[in-house]
């Protein structure tokens, strides 16, 4: 259980087929929130590279640039360092595809936590184009939370996760205090349905949760931004434009707690009828 408030930063980026330049950006935007104070930071999902030669820039995670930039970053800034989401080599020989990966970096820069995706998004959306990650990306097989010891415990996730509350359920049941979220959630989509089951998954388990989204068009289509920030009742307590930006908010474990005392879903479960049963 952490004990004191901290300032919590998410960036919100437009990134493309240029990696150099997205890197760029991710550090520019991590500076900003270091000089806001925040103790901890999060990025969107899929953002060093957004293009169809994805394979191409699958990096070693720990090993890769991208891995060492960042920890360097969290050293520079005494910060946590929440990557979002990017393609992680394979080490199965036998299957060519990469996991979409998330890293956790401590203060000191170190790895602490690693998460791969579970939920491939295979969705095929009336207005939109038919979409199958499971064709290109590796799904990962294991929940991850990580006690931090200094800032709570922290439940990893990306994108299409989001819309499996059992997944949640089972971080908040393993202690997690936040949530993140890092997306590319298309436009078609997020308009929709972005709020309303980020809100939900922070309110049913009493957590704050931090989604960290892409903005602009992709070579894929557009994609809906307005990352957010959201507290355990379920209050948006910071949310982006339509820019890439960083946006911050307090975390405060008084009041986690306060909440999680009045609306005790934990407690109220009822394991001994949740049963499913073949017809």
């Amino acid at each position: 259980m952490f004990d004191k408030k901290y300032v919590a930063a998410v960036i919100q980026l437009d990134t493309n087929e240029n990696y150099e330049e997205n890197l760029k950006a991710a550090a520019d935007f991590i500076g900003e929130a270091g000089a806001r104070q925040a103790k901890l930071v999060t990025l969107p999902e899929n953002w060093t590279y957004q293009g169809n030669d994805y394979r191409d820039y699958a990096e070693d995670m720990p090993g890769g640039r991208l891995a060492t930039m960042l920890s360097e970053l969290a050293v520079k800034y005494n910060m946590w360092i929440h990557s979002g989401s990017s393609s992680e080599k394979n080490e199965n020989p036998a299957d060519p595809r990469p996991h979409n990966t998330s890293m956790l970096f401590n203060p000191k820069g170190e790895l602490v936590a690693k998460y791969r995706k579970i939920h491939a998004s295979d969705m095929d959306v009336a207005g939109a184009h038919a979409y199958r990650e499971s064709d290109h990306k590796c799904p990962g097989k294991d929940i991850v939370v990580y006690d931090t010891k200094e800032i709570g415990q922290l439940g990893l996730s990306i994108c299409y996760d989001l819309r499996f509350p059992e997944l949640f359920r089972l971080m908040a049941m393993e202690g997690a205090d936040l949530f993140f979220v890092p997306s590319s959630f298309y436009l078609m989509t997020g308009k929709d349905h972005w709020d309303i089951l980020l809100q939900s998954r922070a309110i049913e388990n009493s957590c704050y949760l931090l989604a960290g989204g892409q903005c602009g068009v992709k070579y894929d289509g557009p994609t809906y931004g307005r990352s957010l920030i959201i507290d355990p009742w379920g209050n948006i307590i910071a949310k982006a434009h339509d820019k890439p930006c960083v946006i911050t908010a307090e975390i405060d474990p008084e009041y986690r707690m306060k909440v999680k005392k009045q609306v005790i879903t934990l407690e109220n479960r009822r394991e001994d009828v949740y049963k499913l049963f073949k017809k």
